[in-house]
């Protein structure tokens, strides 16, 4: 069959993508290495959409949740994956869990019904020169496809281990305690929140990250390299006890204005310090500079209350760490997800710098829309930012700092702020919004 759009990859967003596209009798061709004799190290089994790690896609509450408000945009949209979720649930309390054979056969039987849809077991080693593509393999592209896309993109060496430091919400964060200053007081800007520790308070955080439990490795990651300047805070610490203090919580000429007395009318320098990064354009998400990490999630929850500033932090993200394969999108994708350098290629899913399976979903599901508009001669019109589709995407292809950017779950600091409402309620204002917002977008892409 002659189709119209190649995809490559069958996991959940390829799979998402195939089905926005091909039930609107689009012709697609859905290339799938699984199948051939071959699967990533994370895989088990050849079907489609398989869930490689947990069952869960999380909170499926949508009156306060941005993963949940997620679900319901993309039911809005009417998603494949959603379907099939609902098909193959699970009791799990709030969250939305599935059988995950189930989930994958339902998603498979919707395919084979759509004529429109070949799927063709085969391995794509190289970018397609010509022809509307949507590459959405995932976080373990193979090796020789990934060595294309990083001929494509002028980056080398894109699978590594991505060590990746938490995001904490600003407004958690306790400013009595925390002041602003630019990076070791170099520079006339403010642009850092600065959390001062004493010597005592330096060592019992030290000792913690000696002893805290940490991620294990796979047996397939292990011979897989730390990327350059992301090494892990706790093997910096394992290499002596003042390492930190010439590293990333150096407190060279940060004057702490909370202890200024008449003879030091600065304030005196801590004994060490954390910094935190602004980490979007909205200053709503701080990222903790230098403290990539692979303590496990509850142990950084534990440790990094103790760090003075911190004590009620609220993450939208925690550190973790894991062999990864993600572009720099919003320094080599345009807004519609397309390579500037070869722009009838298109990019969607995990390998896009979003985590999780609702997420990747949703990109997939995006990228489909936007390849629909093109081949229907209309123009583009993106999900407004302040729904979840919106706020994801706008992370993706611009509102995140490229020189900073990293895999990131959605959560409410993408979202544009809403500073007049209390906190309390601003979870159910920010979901009210997108809902509003939402009606009016979906008539417009059909």
């Amino acid at each position: 069959m002659q189709y119209d759009v190649h995809i490559i990859g069958g996991g959940l967003a390829g799979s998402e993508a195939a089905w926005q596209l091909a039930r609107r009798g689009i012709r697609v061709k859905l290339s799938e290495m699984r199948g051939t004799g071959e699967r990533s190290p994370a895989h088990q089994t050849d079907a489609l959409a398989e869930l490689v790690c947990s069952n869960s896609f999380r909170s499926d509450d949508h009156t306060s949740n941005a993963v949940g408000l997620l679900h319901q945009e993309m039911r809005e949209c009417n998603s494949l994956i959603m379907q099939a979720a609902a098909k193959a649930q699970v009791p799990a309390g709030s969250a939305l869990a599935v059988d995950r054979d189930v989930f994958s056969a339902e998603v498979e039987a919707a395919l084979a019904a759509l004529p429109s849809l070949t799927v063709v077991r085969e391995r794509v080693d190289v970018l397609p020169e010509a022809g509307l593509t949507l590459v959405a393999t995932g976080p373990l592209t193979a090796p020789l496809l990934a060595d294309s896309i990083g001929l494509a993109t002028g980056l080398a060496g894109l699978t590594f281990f991505d060590a990746i430091a938490p995001i904490v919400y600003r407004d958690s964060i306790n400013m009595d305690i925390c002041w602003m200053a630019s990076r070791w007081d170099k520079g006339e800007t403010k642009d850092y929140i600065n959390c001062p520790m004493t010597r005592e308070q330096y060592a019992a955080f030290h000792a913690g990250l000696m002893a805290g439990e940490k991620t294990e490795f796979k047996e397939w990651e292990a011979n897989t390299p730390y990327f350059d300047g992301c090494m892990p805070i706790e093997v910096m610490a394992e290499r002596g006890f003042e390492t930190l203090r010439f590293g990333p919580m150096k407190p060279v000429g940060l004057d702490n204005p909370h202890t200024a007395t008449p003879e030091f009318p600065t304030g005196r320098w801590p004994y060490a310090v954390v910094q935190l990064r602004q980490d979007n354009k909205l200053g709503t998400l701080w990222n903790m500079v230098g403290f990539q990490t692979k303590l496990k999630h509850a142990e950084q929850v534990r440790l990094f209350r103790t760090i003075p500033g911190l004590e009620n932090a609220e993450f939208a993200r925690l550190g973790g760490l894991h062999r990864n394969t993600f572009l720099n999108s919003p320094r080599l994708l345009d807004r519609q997800l397309r390579l500037k350098a070869a722009p009838h290629i298109r990019f969607g899913g995990q390998i896009t710098g979003c985590e999780g399976y609702v997420e990747s979903s949703a990109v997939g599901l995006l990228a489909a829309l936007m390849i629909a508009s093109e081949l229907g001669g209309r123009e583009w019109e993106s999900p407004p930012r302040t729904t979840a589709l919106g706020a994801l995407l706008s992370h993706i292809t611009g509102d995140a700092e490229a020189e900073t950017y990293q895999p990131m779950n959605i959560n409410f600091g993408l979202f544009p702020p809403l500073h007049d409402v209390k906190k309390k309620a601003r979870k159910h204002a920010y979901t009210d919004r997108a809902k509003a917002d939402l009606t009016g977008w979906i008539p417009v892409v059909g």
